[in-house]
């Protein structure tokens, strides 16, 4: 059955093309309206607000996550092509960092930089931090105001900054200052940005990469049994990381390791909520928990828009071709909607037979934190709702925003 067309949007089908402000409150609110609306009309389109095309069928997004002719590195280099104007020297420590970023290379580069990244990741052996996760979420809850608190500030943020700050070996009180970089410098991530953003950014990424060095320093002198230890030993064929790879890898892994968590951990109690019931039905058995967080992940996922750079003249789908150096959009939320790929997409079932997700990316970009943000959920999760399965909405919590990024502003709930 065909969709209407909601008010906020204009799509003209004999083009493709797309108008849609992704600051539209009743589009960011709701994604999942378009998302419906596209995948009847085309799922492949041009997005004019963006100025580049954009893929949200989950057959297309997952064949072009793992496509080589598509990639993260501007084929002009870094600084890239994000910046609201040809000057970019008020960028210069922040395209420092990102010119060092893993996230933001190709091979050979990025193979040598993730494979020393995650030497050192694996061997902190993930698994064995869930006790410490379970118990952290224990020591958050004993704290939480009677009768009514936000499990934004007080649950979901605190527990992956607190866990990933403990593994890099920097001080957990410095939470609070950490977010606040990590918060300034996603933000050039963000459609729309202006100049106070970009030199807000600048300033987060030097005070950040000062801070790190100065740690970076004191564990070469007394190393620890720590992650940026262990990156500062790290070697590939006799090849160390430099300071700068290991500032920014460092950087990426603070960011990284608590942003889309604190945005999965909300819209994922928001979900469950919104089930009714009793919650600890999801958490039985570490089966049915695994299967609740991966629903999680694919019905509200927590970033929506993954971009790439076409290295060739492609034609990506029938009539829609891409030149070298051009941007495709590839809209994780709207491939984990996809009705040719999910029964009933729009339901949330944690025993559906075809669970899968894109949320985490695909290909060599797979999201090297995700083995330790699956633990987060699963712990998190399972504790909160053990704990206090009469939790209920206090008010109907909306969304920021930040499309695409897509998370909560508040999540007040009755404990």
């Amino acid at each position: 059955m065909t969709k209407l067309m909601p008010p906020y949007l204009a799509f003209d089908p004999s083009t493709r093309r797309l108008r849609l402000n992704p600051h539209e409150p009743a589009f960011f609110q709701n994604p999942y309206e378009t998302y419906a609306f596209m995948h009847g009309a085309s799922s492949a389109f041009f997005w004019e607000e963006f100025g580049f095309c954009c893929f949200g069928g989950f057959d297309d997004v997952n064949r072009l996550l793992r496509d080589r002719r598509f990639g993260r590195q501007n084929p002009a280099g870094i600084p890239d092509s994000r910046g609201i104007g040809q000057d970019r020297t008020h960028l210069q420590a922040f395209d420092g960092i990102e010119a060092n970023s893993m996230l933001e290379l190709e091979p050979p580069v990025h193979t040598r930089l993730r494979t020393l990244v995650n030497r050192a990741f694996v061997s902190r052996q993930v698994e064995r931090l869930r006790p410490r996760v379970e118990a952290l979420a224990n020591e958050l809850i004993d704290r939480f105001e009677p009768d009514q608190v936000d499990l934004l500030p007080a649950f979901a943020s605190p527990l992956p900054i607190t866990i990933i700050a403990e593994m890099l070996g920097v001080p957990v009180e410095m939470g609070p200052q950490l977010l606040d970089w990590s918060h300034r410098m996603v933000a050039m991530y963000m459609y729309g940005r202006t100049r106070e953003t970009e030199e807000t950014a600048n300033r987060a990424a030097q005070d950040f990469s000062d801070f790190l060095r100065g740690y970076v320093a004191d564990r070469r002198k007394k190393p620890g049994d720590d992650l940026l230890s262990l990156l500062i030993a790290a070697q590939e064929g006799g090849q160390k990381l430099s300071e700068d790879e290991l500032v920014s890898s460092a950087i990426l892994l603070l960011n990284a390791g608590h942003e889309a968590t604190v945005h999965q951990t909300g819209n994922a109690v928001r979900s469950i909520l919104a089930q009714g019931g009793d919650p600890r039905r999801f958490f039985t058995a570490p089966e049915t928990t695994a299967a609740t967080v991966e629903e999680c992940l694919r019905f509200d996922a927590p970033l929506h828009m993954f971009t790439r750079y076409a290295y060739e003249e492609i034609e990506v789908s029938p009539g829609i071709l891409v030149h070298p150096g051009e941007t495709v959009g590839l809209l994780l939320g709207m491939a984990n909607h996809d009705p040719a790929a999910f029964a009933e997409p729009l339901a949330f079932r944690p025993d559906r037979a075809d669970q899968k997700n894109v949320s985490f990316g695909a290909g060599i970009h797979f999201c090297i934190g995700a083995p330790l943000a699956r633990l987060e959920l699963q712990v998190s999760l399972k504790t909160l709702f053990d704990r206090l399965p009469q939790l209920r909405l206090a008010e109907q919590p909306r969304f920021r925003d930040t499309y695409h990024f897509h998370g909560l502003e508040t999540l007040a709930v009755h404990v």
